[in-house]
């Protein structure tokens, strides 16, 4: 695939925001902290595109990035940070349920797991709603540059056996080496 454009389309707050020209439109979403925005750079390959943050939770809405004036790049926001309130967590929660249900023009799902780390709550409730509304789903763990090969082969084991799914069918990723890029490309290409 290759990247000749990409602009920021617009950030949604509320439904009434999401685009509905009937592009096709790939989300990724994942825990904060778990290297979301650097890998959105990495897949789009430039700098910058998503701000990465030090600090977690930074993005509150649905961020749409506008490709190659054909499909949509969606930002979901990070979830699960402990220092935001249960009242923001809960009405980003709504956000993004909110959008799964209504996204028509929604192809594809990165969910994003940090490689280093068992699945949490919040990543096996998104991997049920994207189950629940029919979504296909990738999920592509990162920051795996930070593991051995006997590491990385022992997490996605086990990280397969919490999200009830073959460890095949796990993208190890690293916007840091890029492993993995080309292969969540692929998957957003053949869905087209």
């Amino acid at each position: 695939m290759v990247i000749k454009s990409v602009a920021f389309h617009r950030a949604a707050y509320k439904p009434e925001d999401f685009p509905r020209d009937g592009r096709p439109q790939f989300a990724i979403v994942g825990r904060s902290n778990v290297g979301k925005s650097s890998l959105i750079n990495a897949v789009v390959n430039r700098k910058g595109v998503a701000r990465v943050s030090q600090t977690p939770g930074k993005t509150q809405a649905i961020q749409f990035y506008l490709i190659n004036e054909q499909w949509y790049l969606v930002d979901l926001p990070g979830y699960g940070y402990a220092k935001v309130s249960k009242t923001m967590m809960k009405s980003w929660g709504e956000l993004i349920r909110g959008y799964l249900d209504s996204a028509d023009s929604l192809k594809l799902i990165v969910l994003l797991l940090d490689a280093r780390r068992i699945p949490g709550e919040y990543d096996l409730d998104m991997h049920e709603w994207t189950r629940e509304a029919g979504i296909d789903e990738c999920l592509a763990l990162t920051k795996t540059d930070k593991l051995s090969n006997n590491q990385l082969i022992k997490s996605k084991a086990a990280i397969a056996d919490a999200m009830d799914v073959d460890p095949a069918d796990l993208i190890a990723t690293s916007a840091v080496t890029r492993k993995g890029i080309d292969q969540i490309r692929r998957e957003m290409v053949a869905r087209l």
